[in-house]
């Protein structure tokens, strides 16, 4: 009977510095499926991107895409879509803004045309440069994009100008991700709460960034890790060490999970 879910975002929280698993982190999850505890990957990250966290943690249900798209044990239970209609009026407006932007799905991505930028918001995750395909999105389904831009004033613009269409998140300097309307990373856990097998079970979610808001206001026990951003510590009710000091080991201690 799993008792309690607990999820964790990844970069900055779940993962070190050079974005692994460090192994006392592995020995906690071990710990926590022992005490009948389900560990929940809760990230911006897509399948494709993790599979190697995924085997190294045992984990397979995964809250990704900023909770555009969800497994459980494996299996897909949850997508949030983009038309093919938003994708090609958002890829005008942003090559109107000289802003390049990323297509992803659960299986891959590709970058719409190139952009100078794209390699720092890449490096800024330690993962590699997206293809070039203008045309992926028509015979792909599309989960989740990322509008490469390092200027803030660009947010506003972007959030009022397509606020009936999309949820945006700023995640770099770099870059901001893109979801469906009212997606979150909660929208996706609740797909997960709705599950039989979870009827019952108490919330526990560990975070740092801006898309991780949603999911620590609406836990049932809220984790912020040391190194998050100022204005996300007030949503957790404990602020742990960071990433790179025992972080998830000792928020876990907190709370009796392990």
């Amino acid at each position: 009977m799993t008792k309690a879910l607990a999820f964790f975002d990844l970069d900055n929280t779940l993962l070190n510095a050079e974005t692994k698993l460090d192994d006392e982190v592995v020995a906690a999850l071990d710990q926590l499926r022992a005490n009948d505890v389900e560990p929940v990957i809760s990230s911006g990250r897509n399948i494709f991107e993790i599979t190697e966290i995924m085997r190294k943690s045992k984990i397979d249900t995964v809250v990704s895409a900023n909770g555009s798209y969800v497994i459980n044990h494996g299996k897909p239970i949850y997508k949030a879509e983009f038309t093919d209609e938003q994708i090609e009026r958002f890829s005008d407006y942003a090559g109107k803004h000289n802003n390049a932007f990323i297509e992803l799905n659960d299986q891959t991505s590709r970058m719409n045309e190139f952009s100078e930028i794209a390699e720092n918001a890449f490096n800024n995750v330690n993962s590699p440069v997206p293809l070039i395909d203008y045309n992926f999105y028509k015979t792909n389904p599309i989960y989740m994009m990322i509008v490469l831009t390092k200027q803030r004033e660009d947010d506003e613009r972007y959030k009022k100008d397509f606020s009936e269409d999309f949820t945006f998140y700023r995640n770099t300097p770099f870059s901001m991700d893109i979801v469906t309307k009212g997606g979150s990373k909660w929208v996706g856990i609740s797909k997960l709460l709705e599950l039989r097998e979870y009827a019952g079970a108490s919330t526990y979610a560990f975070g740092d960034g801006n898309n991780d808001i949603p999911m620590l206001e609406y836990a049932d026990h809220a984790v912020a890790m040391g190194n998050a951003l100022p204005h996300v510590k007030p949503y957790a009710e404990f602020v742990t060490t960071n990433n790179t000091d025992h972080g998830i080991v000792n928020g876990l201690k907190h709370f009796d999970l392990i």
